[in-house]
């Protein structure tokens, strides 16, 4: 079996974030990085079903250069060679065009199960798992809480749902799925792992390395802000009738919720 795992860097979320001045990014100097929280659980998943059906793990992830840190701590924990996708160009992608350098890049390793985060704790888009399976035209499942083989073509999973329900569902191979947090105990690096990882094949690819047409990002930030926290309460009297006309009215014409 062959695995890829998307890991992503990400401000850790203890840093005290700034933004810069331009009001389009934040201030790097002093914020620690991390591997994205859902991207440990998806890895040690990862790893798990290595260590029951064997198979080969690889671990990828875009960014700038200091992004082959998550790299590099995926390989300690036990994965067996690492892809790093570094490039000015690909900076500040949205996520189709993301998908689209990953989808490239992961064409022809031919995969059978491609782990991403549910999402990423910055900006928190949920699509690049989505996404990927449709450009590289595999099944499907996000919210996946549990995972299980079904021989070696088939593998079960278990989304998921609203209001504490789940559900169990097959997905023929090769499938991309979605990591929730919490459905494993993500494991930490032994020193070992950490001696072996030096080791280990790690591929570094700029925008030269790979076969893209014309990509550029469809989506462009306008501007960064933290909200404001207002609250504002809003008594309504009158007779039944008349507090009900008055509440349809807010509901359609103010908070716009009802057509």
């Amino acid at each position: 079996m062959k695995i890829c795992v998307l890991v992503k860097q990400v401000p850790d979320s203890d840093s005290l974030i700034k933004i810069a001045d331009d009001n389009l990014t934040i201030i790097e100097d002093g914020i620690t990085s991390t591997t994205n929280e859902c991207d440990t659980y998806a890895l040690e998943e990862a790893l798990l079903l290595k260590e029951k059906h064997g198979g080969e793990v690889v671990v990828c992830s875009m960014g700038k250069d200091s992004a082959v840190q998550v790299v590099k701590d995926g390989l300690a924990k036990g994965a067996d060679r690492g892809i790093m996708i570094t490039d000015e160009k690909f900076e500040n992608f949205d996520a189709l065009a993301t998908s689209k350098v990953f989808a490239s890049v992961l064409k022809d390793e031919n995969f059978d199960l491609i782990f991403t985060g549910l999402q990423s704790d910055d900006t928190g888009n949920a699509q690049v798992g989505v996404i990927l399976a449709e450009l590289l035209n595999t099944s499907h499942s996000s919210l996946v809480i549990g995972t299980e083989m079904v021989g070696d073509t088939v593998i079960k999973v278990k989304r998921e749902l609203e209001g504490g329900w789940a559900q169990w569902t097959e997905l023929d191979l090769p499938a991309s799925l979605t990591i929730q947090s919490g459905l494993n105990k993500p494991r930490y690096a032994s020193l070992r792992g950490i001696m072996m990882m030096k080791k280990k094949p790690l591929q570094t690819m700029s925008a030269s390395d790979i076969d893209l047409d014309d990509i550029a990002t469809k989506a462009e930030t306008k501007q960064i802000y933290v909200p404001q926290k207002t609250k504002e309460t809003e008594f309504i009297s009158g007779s039944p009738d008349e507090i009900v006309e008055q509440l349809m009215e807010k509901l359609t014409n103010e908070i716009k919720v009802l057509g």
